[in-house]
């Protein structure tokens, strides 16, 4: 991690980053996003069923940013960026983590974990590189389609570690697959026979199937993911909001995995 890297959480991105944290997470918390939304968590608290909890989640999502009122706008431009929510980014990211949608999501990554994408389309050897102009082109293309997508993924980071800490009490860690065709060799910083430290892109697609992981790749990863790195899961939204796979998607930087044969 460069040390020019800076974050908006309470954690500096090269803690977040490192594999040390990966033996000993942290709790991570966004500035001033649990404050700014008390009322949400204080509501959450007295709901037992995490479908109901889902729905007051997205509704509260919807409100406080209006999403609801897209068709009463006065143009094509305002009606868009009311309508394009975070659920669509979420879509985006399902269908290409490569899209537009993807590289709103991996800025949204950068500007609060500090952490930098490693590829978008291409590698991204440095924020000073060609790729990183273009993968900066296609985040601000995503951006104006929508309105305060980052506070919107704020919320919804937050809401993930809440529901987390809820259904699945004291766990700091969580066994994932990954399923990828090439692991280039720059992203391996460390190896050990099948044991080895990479470097994850700042937000990277990961499965609880590890049956399902091979039909993304012909090489699969196992990792002991920290909780604190999780930013969604399936089932935290319910499947009349988001419609999606066995993805949990996951924050990047120093990751110990082991190669499954």
């Amino acid at each position: 991690m460069s040390t020019r890297s800076f974050n908006l959480c309470n954690l500096p991105p090269w803690v977040v980053a490192s594999r040390h944290f990966c033996d000993h997470p942290q709790p991570i918390e966004i500035q001033g996003v649990r404050e700014a939304n008390r009322f949400l968590f204080t509501l959450l608290d007295g709901i037992d069923s995490p479908e109901e909890r889902a729905l007051r989640f997205d509704a509260f999502v919807s409100v406080k940013f209006q999403l609801h009122h897209w068709r009463a706008q006065a143009t094509a431009t305002a009606r868009r960026s009311l309508r394009n929510g975070y659920t669509r980014f979420l879509r985006g990211w399902g269908f290409d983590s490569s899209s537009i949608e993807g590289a709103v999501l991996k800025a949204w990554v950068e500007s609060r974990f500090g952490i930098p994408p490693t590829f978008h389309r291409e590698s991204i050897p440095d924020p000073d590189s060609e790729p990183y102009y273009r993968f900066a082109v296609d985040r601000m293309k995503g951006s104006a389609c929508t309105s305060g997508i980052n506070d919107q993924l704020d919320l919804l980071y937050s809401f993930t570690q809440y529901e987390l800490r809820r259904r699945r009490p004291g766990e700091r860690w969580i066994t994932l697959w990954r399923g990828l065709h090439d692991a280039a060799d720059e992203l391996v910083l460390e190896r050990a026979g099948r044991d080895l430290v990479v470097r994850a892109n700042s937000l990277s697609s990961f499965t609880d199937d590890a049956e399902r992981a091979w039909e993304f790749g012909n090489k699969v990863w196992e990792a002991r993911v920290p909780v604190p790195r999780i930013v969604s899961f399936p089932g935290l939204l319910p499947p009349s909001i988001l419609q999606g796979e066995r993805e949990w998607l996951v924050v990047g930087g120093e990751l110990r995995v082991r190669m499954v044969r």
